[in-house]
């Protein structure tokens, strides 16, 4: 499976936890890592990290957009790069390449690339707004992004760029081929860890400089949700969730901006939306990937 990962890693820790994932699966190939939001470049240089750790220097990472399309950007540090340290890493990432890097390599591999975007939606939107023929040339495009199956809230990655994630959606309603999959926040965090349970199932060898990124993290968080990891492993085990077909509509309207809709019952289905999770059968999958 060829997969891009969009991110904002180093916020959240469930970017790396979802990195190392994909860098682990047997059935992955990554064909690339681009970062988005606030100090792009330092969260290019902690998926750098990762990746050499790991031994996997090869894979392509570029620095992103650092700004929201039209409203002010609210997530302008990457405080986890403070854990970086002296730890080996590339460190000389050039400004604002990733759309192009997805756009060439989309184009290279017509029909065959899952890109997941894990982050606010700026690059993707971006991309499609740029080149409209890339939805089409997608094999899927699957999102931790939104919220469907309770009461009205905004989501952070949906209302992080909310303009560009209504390009993402409108994208994905316009053009039939695209398969577009959302795990939205009331499903993925239902699989969550407390801390010291999470540092102790933090064993594996390639989750060593995310032990470093996640003990920031505890410094404001009590647990650990794998939002994240939870759509990584979806591209490769979808029955960990079931699912719903219908059309998500974002508004941007100034009381509601960046709420997803979600309707179940419209003429034109172009989306779909996991509806629950197996959260023990997640985890022990997330597990025997990553290794303990």
């Amino acid at each position: 499976m060829k997969v891009l990962l969009d991110t904002d890693i180093g916020s959240d820790i469930d970017d790396a936890l979802a990195l190392a994932y994909l860098l682990k699966h047997p059935d992955c190939e990554l064909l690339g890592v681009t970062t988005v939001t606030g100090e792009p470049q330092k969260r290019a240089e902690m998926a750098s990290a990762i990746c050499r750790h790991a031994g996997r220097d090869e894979v392509p990472i570029h620095s992103g957009c650092p700004g929201a399309l039209l409203i002010p950007m609210r997530q302008r540090h990457a405080p986890q790069a403070a854990a970086l340290g002296n730890r080996p890493r590339r460190r000389d990432f050039a400004p604002c390449t990733a759309v192009e890097f997805l756009r060439q390599t989309i184009r290279a591999n017509p029909g065959e690339i899952t890109l997941l975007a894990v982050g606010p939606m700026t690059n993707v939107g971006l991309l499609f707004a740029l080149d409209p023929g890339i939805p089409s040339m997608l094999r899927q495009l699957v999102l931790m992004c939104g919220r469907f199956c309770e009461p009205r809230e905004q989501e952070w990655n949906a209302g992080g760029d909310p303009h560009a994630t209504a390009i993402v959606y409108g994208a994905g309603g316009h053009t039939r081929s695209l398969r577009l999959v959302s795990l939205g926040l009331d499903v993925t965090r239902q699989c969550i860890l407390p801390a010291d349970e999470a540092r102790r199932r933090f064993s594996a060898a390639v989750l060593e400089p995310v032990r470093d990124f996640a003990e920031v993290w505890f410094e404001q968080a009590p647990h650990v949700c794998f939002h994240d990891p939870l759509a990584a492993a979806c591209i490769f085990e979808p029955e960990l969730c079931t699912y719903a077909e219908g059309s998500v509509r974002l508004s941007l309207e100034e009381d509601t901006m960046g709420w997803t809709y979600f309707d179940a019952e419209s003429k034109d289905k172009p989306h779909t939306i996991a509806r629950s999770v197996d959260a023990k059968r997640f985890f022990d999958h997330y597990f025997s990937i990553i290794g303990y």
